[in-house]
């Protein structure tokens, strides 16, 4: 059997056994999401790194609703250069800092009613429970999308002395052992093949998509983002328009 192959089954393992095992923490998640939005709150998403790739992905991608408002810092994202500016070392220094996840809830217009998603496969990052624990702190309701098996296993660097899984309101668990790859190949140093991204991104979008029909059901009004890339394009655009407008209501509020 061929590595694809291999990989094709672990991925799969692993996306099953969320599904299986996370449906109703899933449920939790998007019931604070419902809440959140139909009282006129936003949810803000987060993550560093890998992390930030699900909360990139919460709004506005098709499919997605109002009321999802990602954070994403560029010096915790932007660092697929490696070397020079806003490289991989200037990212393994600022997402340790303590004190930054602060300055950055505090650019944001955060209001108590409102809700934090956190996306860290490890969990244990000054940054990430900065913003953790000042959401909290500002009347917000946070969920964590974590790893217990390596964030269990591995002490926190924070001075809280706490996980994000330990402050989190819901916690879901991606099942995604400590490291994240899981592949072997004879004769090389190190595992291949990780899937925490994949997993994040599948559990975001099941919230997402939970947290619409949850509107729904309330007779709350939903605004979702349409593909461009059709033959209806001029239409897909106008919704869009309105959508983005929606946002900007709820912006413009605060």
């Amino acid at each position: 059997m061929s590595i694809i192959a291999d990989y094709h089954r672990m991925l799969s393992a692993r996306l099953d056994t969320v599904f299986q095992t996370q449906e109703h923490l899933i449920d939790e998640a998007a019931e604070i999401c419902a809440d959140a939005i139909a009282a006129d709150r936003l949810v803000f998403t987060f993550g560093t790194g890998h992390g930030a790739f699900p909360a990139l992905e919460m709004f506005p991608r098709t499919g997605t609703v109002v009321g999802f408002r990602p954070i994403v810092e560029s010096t915790m994202i932007s660092f697929h250069r490696v070397l020079g500016d806003m490289g991989a070392r200037q990212y393994r220094f600022i997402h340790a800092q303590e004190g930054y996840g602060d300055a950055i809830l505090s650019s944001h217009q955060t209001l108590a009613g409102d809700a934090m998603l956190i996306f860290s496969h490890s969990g244990l990052n000054a940054v990430t429970l900065d913003m953790a624990l000042g959401a909290k702190a500002r009347g917000m309701k946070v969920i964590g999308v974590t790893s217990l098996p390596h964030s269990s296993s591995t002490p926190s660097r924070h001075s809280s002395g706490k996980r994000l899984f330990e402050v989190a309101d819901v916690v879901i668990d991606t099942g995604v052992p400590r490291g994240d790859a899981g592949l072997e190949v004879k004769g090389v140093v190190g595992r291949t093949g990780a899937t925490s991204t994949s997993i994040t991104i599948a559990i975001g979008q099941a919230i997402n998509a939970a947290t619409v029909a949850k509107l729904k059901a309330r007779g709350v009004d939903t605004h979702i983002m349409v593909s461009p890339n059709t033959t209806e394009k001029k239409s897909a655009d106008a919704q869009n328009d309105r959508n983005y407008a929606e946002l900007w209501r709820r912006l413009r509020a605060r």
